[in-house]
């Protein structure tokens, strides 16, 4: 059964997740924003092949190993990584496992932040 919660109470949890990142990977997460959807789009779950309640999160950006160097155009606007709150809540049957289940999800997508791709983010799971 799901563990539902409110929003506000997810995005907490969301910012409890982010501030047990250890420290030299937080330094890194520059012009990055977190947002908490409900569920992904049509578009989000086309672009990547997973169906619209499987998708627990999305990294929307240029992976840092790819940002250009001092002569590229800077990107003004912030890489975006989605979590989708009822898909998490969804395989979650306790408060302890929806904590675990944002942890996850949430290094999952720093990991494409980061430059990861699927088949590399598996293998460290």
């Amino acid at each position: 059964m799901a563990f539902r919660t409110s929003r506000e109470r997810f995005e907490q949890l969301v910012e409890q997740a982010l501030e047990a990142l250890p420290r030299k990977f937080k330094k890194h997460l520059t012009n990055i924003t977190i947002i908490v959807e409900d569920y992904p789009t049509q578009e989000n779950t086309r672009n990547i092949g997973a169906g619209q309640g499987y998708l627990l999160g999305l990294f929307r950006g240029v992976a840092h190993p790819s940002r250009g160097g001092f002569f590229d155009i800077p990107h003004p606007l912030p890489d975006e990584i989605i979590l989708f709150q009822k898909n998490i809540e969804r395989i979650c049957s306790t408060e302890k496992d929806l904590v675990e289940e944002i942890r996850k999800t949430l290094i999952h997508e720093i990991g494409h932040y980061f430059g990861f791709s699927e088949d590399e983010l598996r293998r460290y799971e």
